[in-house]
């Protein structure tokens, strides 16, 4: 099964993008990387041994940080935004 069916690209960039062809802005980015997160967390906690996709959660989880901590430096507000609509840190 591809992530692609599991994941609904299309509504995630018409919620977060500013139009429906915006992937690039942080908001999009951070927030497809954290329904990827989501996912990868349910299929391991299934299956326990499944070392190939909990260094792939590892590297997307620091991917989506990089980017937050690149929002939360250039535009504090749009950061905030974002925690709050991903209820990210709680």
């Amino acid at each position: 099964m591809s992530e692609n069916s599991i994941i609904d690209k299309a509504a995630i960039i018409k919620e977060f993008g500013s139009n429906e062809t915006d992937t690039g802005s942080s908001e999009v980015q951070i927030a497809l990387l954290s329904a990827r997160i989501k996912h990868l967390t349910e299929h391991l906690r299934d299956h326990r041994k499944d070392f190939h996709s909990r260094r792939g959660l590892i590297a997307l989880t620091a991917r989506r940080r990089k980017l937050l901590d690149y929002l939360k430096r250039t535009a504090f507000t749009r950061y905030t935004n974002i925690l709050e609509k991903l209820n990210l840190r709680r």
